[in-house]
């Protein structure tokens, strides 16, 4: 018979270790897989939400009229002074020959956007010969029958709580039963700039005007950056004030956005008088913003390049500049172009700075020129996210949408380039 071994204290020692290590391991694994669960679910939230509140303003109301452009509604040569507003009003009249009443007739009138007659004259403008016929058109609704159609507004209120009215509320049945109003795509919103009618506002001017400031900012910032790094990382001596240098690049990096707002306020609009509220002003305050990044970027490309490829240069009888403009650089460009569109993405989303210089201004027209007044996307979220009517909320979503989807494509375009151009040293 056998008797059990005695087990040694430090083997023993030693596995209860080796358990709790494992047992630590695996709480680690399983704290990083919740952070992560989290940090998803959040995101699919923000996601949800947004998309849910804005994909409305994708489509819109419009109404069907049968329009009279009879000769005594254009008294003048010129047919941008002719009572397009009045030909509307006609054809709800004809529509609903039982209105009458200053009153009502305000109502019935307020069904129809104020846009409506501008589309009109630009129709007349563009087919002057359709003066004298009588025509079919699909006009946009007033923002409240929009926001009835799409079920905001809810009709079981008291009359004097709500925006649309009994007697408009019947009006409005009447043209759906006779499919004089429908849903369509809103392609204003994409095609139209600013306005204070929520069924007209679109994102075409806020988006030139981003386009604008990101183009200024690209031809600033990118040339300026991939040089201060290249002379701070090839041939800058290591002495104080290089380091002085490299250590306010790196604080700058870490400032507040709305300094670098407060900083173009003071320098671009009032020393050297650039207009206000222009792609050109704001070009220039997010190029102050993205340099420190870009530089960064670059500098840790140049830096990710074998000490090989330097020797190898230099060895076969190349200058120092030649060697970092003929075998260096052209190895860590695809890094620095990623670092680049980063900070490209990061300048989009970028409001504050703006805000100071100006760009927070209502403005209809859309932008030509860098020089010509413009709004920028995130600035155009938050004006409409100020505004009290409840249309702008849904238009504020949908602006978001627009711009998450230009910021997953910068920052595909970062990973593309990432992948496509990653050397393997």
């Amino acid at each position: 018979m056998t008797t059990p071994t005695k087990m040694d204290p430090f083997s023993a020692e030693f596995t209860n270790r080796l358990k709790r290590r494992y047992r630590a391991e695996q709480r680690f694994k399983i704290f990083g897989l919740g952070a992560i669960f989290v940090a998803l679910a959040f995101l699919v939230f923000l996601l949800t939400t947004v998309i849910g509140s804005g994909h409305g303003a994708f489509r819109q109301a419009f109404i069907q009229l049968d329009v009279s452009l009879d000769q005594s509604f254009f008294p003048e040569e010129d047919l941008a002074k002719g009572d397009f507003q009045g030909i509307i009003k006609a054809s709800l009249a004809e529509l609903f020959p039982d209105v009458s009443g200053r009153s009502d007739k305000r109502m019935l009138n307020a069904l129809v956007s104020k846009g409506a007659a501008f589309k009109l004259m630009d129709m007349v403008e563009a087919k002057p010969k359709l003066i004298g016929t009588r025509q079919k058109i699909w006009v946009p609704a007033k923002d409240d029958v929009d926001m009835l159609i799409k079920g905001n507004i809810d009709m079981s209120q008291p009359e004097v709580n709500r925006r649309i009215k009994d007697k408009q509320y019947e009006w409005i049945k009447t043209l759906e039963r006779g499919n004089r109003l429908e849903m369509k795509f809103n392609a204003n919103f994409f095609t139209s700039g600013d306005s204070r009618e929520p069924e007209l506002a679109g994102i075409l001017g806020a988006v030139k005007g981003s386009l604008y400031t990101l183009l200024i900012t690209l031809l600033l910032s990118f040339p300026m950056g991939v040089a201060a790094a290249i002379y701070l990382e090839e041939f800058a001596p290591d002495n104080t004030f290089t380091d002085i240098i490299e250590i306010n690049i790196n604080n700058l990096a870490a400032v507040p956005s709305i300094i670098f707002g407060l900083l173009g306020l003071a320098i671009f609009i009032n020393l050297w008088g650039i207009p206000r509220s222009t792609p050109l002003v704001g070009g220039l305050v997010l190029t102050l913003m993205t340099l420190p990044t870009i530089i960064i970027a670059a500098r840790a490309s140049l830096k990710s390049v074998p000490p090989s490829i330097r020797e190898a240069a230099l060895g076969v009888g190349a200058s120092k500049i030649q060697t970092v403009f003929h075998h260096v650089l052209p190895l860590a460009l695809p890094g620095m172009l990623t670092g680049t569109i980063i900070g490209m993405a990061q300048a989009l989303g970028e409001t504050a700075p703006l805000l100071m210089i100006g760009m927070v201004a209502f403005i209809v027209d859309i932008p030509g020129s860098i020089t010509d007044p413009a709004a920028a996307l995130p600035v155009q979220i938050y004006l409409w996210a100020d505004s009290p009517e409840r249309a702008f909320t849904e238009k504020t979503s949908a602006a978001i949408i627009v711009l998450l989807g230009f910021l997953i494509m910068m920052n595909a375009a970062a990973v593309y380039m990432r992948k496509k151009f990653e050397i393997k040293w």
